[in-house]
């Protein structure tokens, strides 16, 4: 497992927030609170081990998937 570091920014308030991202074989899907205005960020990670990176897609907490 490795230990990433990445700048995200809040999608309600625009505030930067520095994450700590440990990063395994399977996807992530979490929630994190912004520091700044308190709502809650859904953060999903992906490992792309064809290309050797790592996505991070951030939105809001109550925006619907389908």
């Amino acid at each position: 497992m490795d230990l990433v570091r990445r700048t995200i920014e809040c999608p309600f308030c625009g505030h930067h927030l520095h994450i700590s991202i440990e990063i395994t074989d399977e996807d992530q899907d979490y929630i994190e609170d912004c520091s700044n205005c308190c709502n809650p960020i859904h953060l999903r990670i992906h490992k792309d081990d064809l290309h050797h990176s790592v996505q991070i897609f951030v939105d809001a907490d109550d925006e619907q998937y389908y």
